[in-house]
């Protein structure tokens, strides 16, 4: 077995170079197509999810291997090699065989336990075999893993580790409250119609929203889904099917909207969510969140005095607007003419102006000062202060910025879930008021915080058992092939001596022959058995490897017959069907 896999996932990589690595389904077949023509690999498969894109190789040279799959990987996803080597990881046979069992049973998922993850690799291996991409190591390797992870789930309390994805991203909206007591009688807009948006439904329908309206780009599955939706058992919900262009009319009724297509650019942009969430009742002003947006009082236009934080009262200290060495039309919006913001870049002569004003003191003749020139009048207010400096050992302070009130956040009239990658909701959505916005990547900062099960431990134990069941069977399947030609071998050897007897013995009738035959296979097939049934035994433990080398040595067989074995053991594999 020369398993490896190299990937990239939330543990190695920040959202964004993630969101740009994304694959869409062609690339992924051009992908597999490409890694199994090229010299280091046989088989190849990806499993590509929200969060992790990972290429699975059965290679012949490691270090040719991993340069391979890495300049594949960057060559697919469009991430240019030098920026996407940084976040990739590589694991190799059984490292790697431990590293996808982890997988399949929710260990490395954003959200520990999850099971969504097992879908997903169940379809990564669907896709090899379609292509025929996927061969006996990794058709035994992705369907060992989907019983692992069956297991895991089965025999532990992983399960209450932590929650699907959706479920954990409802959670985050719901920003702590009960999620059915939230969700009851809203309105929700589900954007897609693949498996993570089929839970998503799912989810907001157990949960107990009035309606349901499904848009997808094609609109029969959109249909199928609302259909489904309606005739559950276990629920009581309306759903519709919509096309994607009555997306923005939907988005102004819902009162929740999750999105997750394979859409290589933005579904919805801020604009569109702005246009939705204004005019709503308990609505704010359209635009950004002021106090997400720079915060802070703003410069009202009544002068200079007017800076106001939530109320008429002046800041204190503020001079008049004619003693004001600033042009406050030039000042940014939503910054104190007090604060740093308010005199970057001001010469030293203008910064000794402003400090007097801010302070409240005598303002300095700026028409005298104008008539100089501007490295003379820092020269000497630069001697002055080394001069103030030597007499009381500071240099004197000027005003400080005034405090600036944190505007607080309206609540929010529209909720949003983006379980897409690459993203489908635009990120300045989180600035709206008046709507949160909860995305793969603030859902990785939130789950940081998750609570793990003890439950997790006895995963841990599952998979260390069956990495090495596994790799015991990899390394006894390994040898099959050179004990398949050696019974080939024997059994030539004895039909070669009963035709030899036959020509000895022409008058030997059939019974006689038969049972001769019978006796020398018996004999030889006793002979064999035990070495054969010790040498898998003894090929199965670490360091096995060897004994298919001795076996071949010992008996003399062909490599070119026990390749051929192989060979057509691998074909049959690689032609078998989706589990």
């Amino acid at each position: 077995m020369s398993l490896l896999v190299v990937g990239l996932s939330h543990r190695s990589a920040p959202v964004s170079v993630l969101e740009r690595a994304s694959l869409s389904a062609e690339a992924q077949h051009k992908l597999l197509q490409d890694t199994v023509a090229a010299e280091p690999a046989t088989e190849a498969a990806v499993l590509a999810t929200c969060n992790r894109i990972e290429l699975y190789a059965d290679v012949d040279k490691f270090h040719a291997g991993v340069a391979e799959l890495s300049t594949l990987l960057a060559q697919h996803s469009g991430v240019g090699l030098e920026e996407l080597t940084p976040y990739l990881y590589v694991h190799y046979e059984d490292r790697a065989v431990h590293h996808l069992f982890s997988v399949a049973c929710g260990l490395d998922s954003m959200v520990v336990g999850e099971g969504q993850i097992l879908g997903q690799i169940k379809d990564s291996l669907a896709r090899a075999q379609d292509l025929h991409t996927a061969g006996r190591l990794l058709n035994d390797l992705f369907q060992q893993a989907l019983r692992v992870g069956k297991r895991a789930h089965s025999e532990t309390g992983i399960d209450r580790a932590g929650q699907s994805l959706v479920t954990f991203g409802l959670e985050q909206l719901s920003a702590g409250a009960d999620v059915q007591q939230w969700a009851r009688d809203k309105k929700a807009l589900v954007i897609g119609a693949g498996s993570m948006s089929s839970l998503a439904a799912a989810t907001l329908a157990r949960a107990g929203v009035a309606e349901i309206v499904v848009a997808n780009r094609t609109f029969e599955r959109a249909e199928r889904l609302a259909q489904i939706l309606s005739e559950g058992d276990d629920t009581d919900v309306l759903a519709r099917a919509v096309p994607m262009d009555s997306v923005p009319l939907e988005l102004t009724r819902a009162d929740v909207a999750v999105s997750c297509t394979g859409a290589t650019g933005l579904v919805l942009t801020a604009d569109a969510v702005a246009a939705a969430v204004e005019g709503r009742p308990g609505a704010p002003a359209a635009g950004l969140d002021a106090g997400l947006d720079g915060g802070g009082p703003t410069v009202d236009a009544a002068g200079p005095t007017a800076v106001r934080e939530g109320g008429e009262t002046p800041l204190p200290g503020a001079g008049t607007d004619e003693n004001c060495p600033l042009d406050l039309s030039s000042v940014p919006s939503g910054f104190s003419v007090m604060g740093e913001a308010a005199v970057a870049g001001m010469d030293a002569a203008t910064l000794e102006q402003h400090g007097a004003w801010a302070a409240g003191g005598a303002t300095v003749d700026r028409s005298r000062e104008a008539g100089r020139p501007g490295a003379e009048a820092d020269a000497e207010l630069i001697t002055a202060l080394a001069a103030t400096a030597t007499r009381v050992g500071r240099i004197p302070e000027r005003r400080r910025p005034e405090p600036v009130a944190e505007v607080p956040r309206p609540q929010p009239v529209l909720f949003l879930l983006d379980l897409a990658m690459p993203r489908d909701i635009d990120a300045a959505v989180h600035r709206l008021a008046g709507a949160r916005l909860v995305d793969i990547e603030s859902l990785a900062d939130a789950s940081a915080d998750a609570p793990m099960a003890a439950d997790v431990d006895m995963v841990r134990r599952i998979v260390g058992d069956e990495v090495a069941a596994f790799g015991a069977a990899q390394r006894a399947a390994h040898i099959t092939p050179t004990v398949v030609a050696l019974r080939s071998m024997a059994a030539d050897v004895v039909a070669g001596e009963i035709a030899r007897l036959e020509g000895r013995l022409p008058s030997l009738d059939d019974k006689h022959r038969a049972e001769i035959t019978q006796t020398v296979k018996r004999v030889v097939d006793k002979l064999l058995h035990a070495p054969t049934v010790r040498v898998k035994q003894l090929a199965a433990e670490p360091g096995g490897a060897g004994y298919a080398d001795a076996l071949r040595t010992l008996f003399d067989l062909d490599p070119e017959t026990v390749a051929s074995v192989s060979r057509a053991e691998n074909s049959t594999e690689k032609n078998r069907g989706p589990a």
